[in-house]
């Protein structure tokens, strides 16, 4: 469909692997601590997205610091045991990977977590870059993490598409000046992404390859 295409940017948690249970555990978990019983899982749902300095600071300035460390721990420890891979991720990349786009991860997590979770999944070998939390001062929905990683892969905006579950990563898109695609497995829903206006909705990761011009069947 659209062979001008060359590089194909993801957001990692919720788009390419299943985070969503573990992010929610790791909020609940920390959130609990400073304010038991005030927070279920509903009410966590909407800090899936932005920063854990945005989320955290809005709730307390003061203990943010502490509060993300909190957090952390307990998403460094439990990670494994709730990361999960979200079906025909492992084979669309690969596919892409064999068919010469230039693939990158465009995270607000840090590096560290981030790199764990595409070992885990068996993704890491076909990343060109990884841009995280660590190497940007403005994260998404600002264009700064998408212009980076562009600069690294040697790509163009108007030759590139950015996939993601979530607003930051359609809007960051856009602004950017790249295509965009939504994933309608996303937590927040199909309908919530589609308010923001992706070029793109992926029913299941298999969608993306007739889009970027990968002959299928």
């Amino acid at each position: 469909m659209n062979n001008n295409i060359t590089t194909i940017l993801f957001d990692l948690d919720g788009t390419l692997i299943d985070t969503n249970e573990l992010i929610i555990q790791s909020f609940l978990h920390t959130l609990d601590r400073y304010y038991p019983n005030k927070y279920g899982r509903e009410d966590v749902l909407p800090f899936i997205g932005p920063t854990l300095d945005q989320t955290f600071g809005s709730i307390n300035k003061e203990k943010t610091e502490e509060m993300i460390r909190v957090y952390r721990d307990f998403n460094n420890t439990q990670h494994d045991y709730y990361t999960r891979e979200f079906p025909g991720v492992y084979e669309t990349i690969k596919t892409l990977h064999e068919k010469g786009f230039k693939l990158g991860i465009v995270t607000a997590k840090i590096l560290y977590t981030a790199k764990k979770g595409l070992k885990l999944c068996r993704l890491e070998p076909f990343f060109d870059t990884v841009v995280a939390l660590d190497h940007t001062t403005k994260p998404k929905p600002d264009p700064q993490p998408i212009l980076k990683a562009l600069e690294q892969l040697g790509s163009k905006p108007e030759e590139a598409i950015m996939v993601g579950d979530n607003y930051h990563d359609i809007l960051a898109g856009k602004n950017a000046g790249t295509k965009t695609a939504g994933v309608a497995w996303a937590i927040k829903g199909k309908d919530f992404l589609l308010e923001y206006g992706p070029d793109y909705m992926l029913e299941k990761i298999e969608d993306l390859l007739p889009i970027v011009g990968v002959e299928t069947g």
